[in-house]
């Protein structure tokens, strides 16, 4: 997906959902790593995490609707934080998403107690002969790559 078409996209939802017009900017950020959008107070405009794509067209729509609150609500004058009421009303009267997936824990190293068969994941080597499983102090084996969550 490119930015061109976020922008058509989040404007037509701001348009079905709000039944309001979104006039700035939408674009996709790759620098963002813990979030799965931003809406920006200085200029108005909106980031998506381009690695929610990977979640879905729901999800991302989710995220969107949720930028779109912050949006509409700060141009109204209205609460736009995440703990304001006028945002929790607005939000779940348009079914924008809370919460967005994880987007960068992703455990990449999987460890098992050679005693107990405990599993570890990991996103860093762990040093085998520093660490031993928590249960019963076993040692621990590295037994490969996990896959992606």
């Amino acid at each position: 997906m490119t930015d061109e078409e976020l922008q058509a996209w989040v404007q037509a939802l701001s348009q079905t959902a709000f039944s309001m017009e979104f006039s700035h900017r939408a674009y996709f950020n790759a620098r963002l790593r813990t979030t799965g959008g931003r809406y920006r107070l200085a200029d108005h405009n909106i980031e998506i995490n381009p690695k929610m794509l990977g979640y879905g067209k729901e999800v991302v729509a989710g995220i969107i609707k949720h930028e779109l609150c912050h949006y509409h609500l700060h141009l109204a004058g209205l609460g736009y934080h995440h703990k304001d009421r006028d945002f929790k009303r607005l939000l779940a009267k348009v079914g924008g998403s809370r919460y967005a997936p994880a987007a960068s824990k992703q455990r990449k190293y999987h460890y098992q107690c050679t005693n107990c068969q405990q599993d570890y994941f990991r996103q860093r080597l762990v040093n085998t002969d520093k660490y031993v499983c928590s249960k019963c102090h076993g040692r621990l084996a590295l037994v490969g790559l996990a896959q992606k969550n």
